[in-house]
């Protein structure tokens, strides 16, 4: 399918004709090539590695002089001055056929390894899962098998819903680990973002306290988890970073949670930078959104690699309808999912309330709060029980208009004051990384006034482990007001009540994916305003992420 042309970005059309004006195509040649140039370019910026191709369309780019077989791409350096490579019937960009093939090649050498080297030979396998799992009883017991997975390859994806115990699971398998090695494994932990990473530490930490091991090796098993950007040490405004094949991590093993938001240059780069012999645990739930960036990785990769995937199946923590929701949207079972949330179950229902006032009023615990003079502490657990989760930026019933509107309800109703941009009690979300500052997109903030500075405005954020850092605000990167958060920017978080809200007519954003994220951030209480059709609509459109990487796993099993 070719888009109209007014659909397509300036940078798009300007790249195609700058390639279209490289080739000895005739004028009507050049148009069809540069609407393939295009919509490659466009699909490209939808997330998207590559587009297909007919036989028609292969024969044209493959006869523009600008690309090259994936063969030739291969047998070439990475810069390779081709921009356009096609592999069988799709049509990539230069840049992401490397990362692709990159990547495919890494994960390939690594399944190859099976780690049986450096274990202790006295030490029992079997009696050392039943002290960290229990004794086996005739049902399946999913975490004792994802450990056992993850402790022979050097590869693994453990997957699962929410609750069910992916991160208790992996701190088992460090601990399992670190027993069964001479010497103490070197173990990085990470996530895609700040608010992650941050949810990660204090789970690991949690989890770790109650471990049935020695002192020494907890000792072994870190806290501290860092963001990926971090942890390859990212060199802004460039797109490199500081470790790569080169200078590879120094870690015998990495463990990455959220994976399903690492997108497929991330990755590429990730697995570039492990050193030889390193393994890779990668955490996360298959069935949520893919990565805003190009690739759909995790879901990819647990579809290509069977064997070196487990799904936790059993959840802890989960309300169980809230559990009976997730998995009708996942399902795309629409009639179901509607019904679900109309049986007067107080934890799942329509939200038969006015909208603002209902924002307003679960707001106000925390605004009072403030002007009670309690600690950051106290005021940040209220402010975080319960969020608003919104499609779209823009538009009615998007984050723009909910968090206008709310601010004028709390304004009028005198909870807040609306004298400049910055006043007490504002949450504010950071929406660009500043390395400098420790701040990452996607870090929560509130402002309100700092005892210690005679009653000035200050931003307080809370770190990972409790600590809190505070920011004037005219340092801060930009942020906006998040009374309401996209679903998106939602991901790596939880809340004990959500109030999901789809905008009044379908568009492209609408998946059972962002539906089935959605859902899936809340602990106990979910609360939707939605038109039946629209959430119909949602329920029934799926993400069709256009990659080649589980045909590049495929190819090879023949």
């Amino acid at each position: 399918m070719i888009l109209e042309e007014q659909q397509f970005s300036r940078l798009d059309t300007a790249f195609a004709r700058f390639l279209g004006e490289r080739t000895t195509f005739d004028p009507i040649q050049k148009q069809l090539f540069e609407n393939l140039v295009m919509f490659v370019s466009y699909e490209q910026s939808q997330g998207h590695s590559c587009i297909r191709l007919d036989d028609e369309g292969r024969a044209l780019v493959l006869a523009s002089g600008l690309a090259v077989s994936h063969s030739q791409a291969e047998a070439k350096e990475p810069a390779a001055t081709m921009p356009l490579v096609v592999e069988q019937d799709r049509l990539y960009l230069h840049r992401y056929w490397f990362y692709e093939n990159r990547l495919a090649v890494q994960i390939k050498a690594m399944t190859q390894l099976r780690e049986t080297h450096g274990h202790k030979i006295a030490t029992d396998p079997v009696a050392l899962f039943d002290k960290y799992f229990g004794i086996r009883t005739g049902e399946t017991d999913w975490q004792r098998e994802a450990a056992k997975m993850a402790v022979t390859q050097s590869f693994s994806i453990i997957t699962g819903g929410p609750g069910t115990g992916k991160t208790t699971t992996v701190v088992k398998i460090l601990a399992l680990l670190q027993e069964l090695t001479e010497q103490p494994l070197h173990i990085a932990l990470a996530a895609p973002t700040g608010k992650a990473a941050m949810r990660l530490q204090e789970s690991i930490g949690s989890s770790k306290a109650t471990l049935p091991c020695t002192e020494t090796i907890k000792s072994h098993i870190p806290e501290s988890v860092t963001t990926l950007h971090r942890l390859l040490g990212a060199m802004p405004p460039s797109p490199y970073f500081r470790h790569d094949a080169a200078t590879p991590l120094v870690y015998d093993l990495v463990v990455v949670d959220e994976a399903s938001m690492v997108d497929l240059a991330l990755m590429s780069k990730l697995l570039d930078a492990l050193k030889p012999g390193a393994r890779l645990i990668l955490l996360g739930d298959k069935d949520q959104l893919a990565s805003v960036e190009s690739g759909a990785v995790l879901a990819d990769l647990t579809m290509a690699l069977p064997e070196h995937t487990l799904e936790l199946k059993k959840s802890h923590r989960f309300d169980e309808t809230i559990k009976r929701l997730a998995v009708a949207v996942n399902l795309q079972q629409e009639a179901v999912a509607w019904q679900i949330l109309h049986e007067g179950n107080e934890n799942i229902a329509m939200l038969e309330l006015d909208l603002i006032d209902y924002v307003a009023a679960q707001q106000a615990d925390y605004l009072r709060l403030i002007k009670a003079g309690a600690g950051f502490d106290e005021i940040y657990r209220a402010f975080s029980l319960f969020q608003v989760l919104c499609s779209n930026r823009a538009g009615k019933n998007s984050v723009s208009d909910i968090n206008y509107r709310v601010e004028q309800k709390l304004f009028g109703q005198k909870l807040i004051n609306l004298s400049g941009l910055w006043y007490s009690g504002r949450p504010v979300m950071v929406m660009q990384n500043n390395s400098a500052l420790h701040l990452y997109n996607g870090d929560i903030g509130i402002c309100m006034p700092d005892k210690d500075q005679g009653g000035k405005l200050i931003v307080f954020f809370q770190r990972a482990g409790g600590s809190v850092k505070k920011y004037l605000p005219g340092r801060l990167p930009h942020c906006e007001t998040v009374y309401a958060m996209t679903i998106h920017k939602s991901q790596g978080s939880e809340f004990e009540e959500v109030l999901i809200v789809l905008p009044e007519t379908i568009n492209p954003v609408l998946t059972k994916e962002l539906l089935y994220t959605a859902i899936t951030r809340a602990r106990k209480t979910v609360r939707l305003v939605a038109d039946e059709a629209v959430f119909a609509a949602t329920v029934r459109q799926k993400v069709e992420r256009i990659t080649g990487l589980v045909d590049k796993f495929i190819v090879t099993s023949h």
